[in-house]
């Protein structure tokens, strides 16, 4: 798919202004700068289509690409503690503070939130996963199993997502229902993205070396 970005014709009328065309200069009585930005833009992907729904494109890659992000940063975070003598229980068991959960289970959480809100968007059977990883390689494994998962599920089962009801904790004094484009957008993704953020950050607070480009994965 390509995708060509024209840029609006914006001229800066020296410094006191921008107007969006030479009219408004000579109007102005001032002099036009050069346009803030000039080349055309085209972005491309193979894995899309214009038929591709809107929600699938919203959610599948990005799930993808954040917890690529995720297992290079346990990856780096594994590294570190082997070649420091740290015993990797020691990362896998901190925290930011104490009420807040450990390494592990926000690994598993964002996991949970990619997988779940993907199933329920494709109209698809949540897998139930139980949380026994003790190491990182088996939250590695976990990462992957999810990923897996994801990537099995069906474009076209999508193109009903936007409108399609999800119901969490049906029965409860908790339920909520959800349009499936706000689940995804003000519940879905804030979710999964505060337990990657929170598991790089715990990993970061603990001296491995890592940066945003570690954080945002392959893209």
């Amino acid at each position: 798919m390509k995708f060509e970005a024209q840029p609006h014709p914006v001229i800066r009328c020296g410094a006191s202004g921008i107007h969006t065309g030479l009219t408004e200069c000579a109007a102005s009585g001032r002099e036009p700068v050069a346009p803030m930005f000039s080349p055309t833009v085209k972005l491309e992907s193979a894995a899309m289509t214009a038929s591709t729904p809107v929600l699938h494109q919203a959610s599948i890659p990005v799930f993808k690409q954040m917890l690529g992000g995720l297992a290079d940063v346990l990856s780096k975070a594994e590294a570190h503690a082997t070649a420091r003598n740290i015993d990797p229980q020691v990362f896998l068991q901190s925290r930011l503070f104490p009420d807040m959960f450990a390494l592990l289970r926000q690994v598993q959480i964002a996991c949970d939130f990619a997988k779940g809100v993907s199933a329920r968007l494709a109209g698809a059977e949540v897998p139930s996963v139980a949380d026994e990883e003790k190491s990182f390689a088996e939250l590695q494994a976990r990462i992957q199993a999810t990923l897996a998962f994801i990537d099995g599920l069906p474009a076209e089962a999508f193109a009903e997502a936007a409108s399609r009801e999800v119901v969490l904790r049906p029965g409860t004094p908790k339920e909520r229902r959800f349009a499936g484009q706000a689940y995804l957008l003000s519940y879905g993704l804030p979710q999964f993205f505060f337990h990657v953020t929170t598991a790089y950050a715990i990993l970061r607070h603990n001296g491995v070396e890592l940066g945003k480009k570690d954080y945002m994965g392959a893209f």
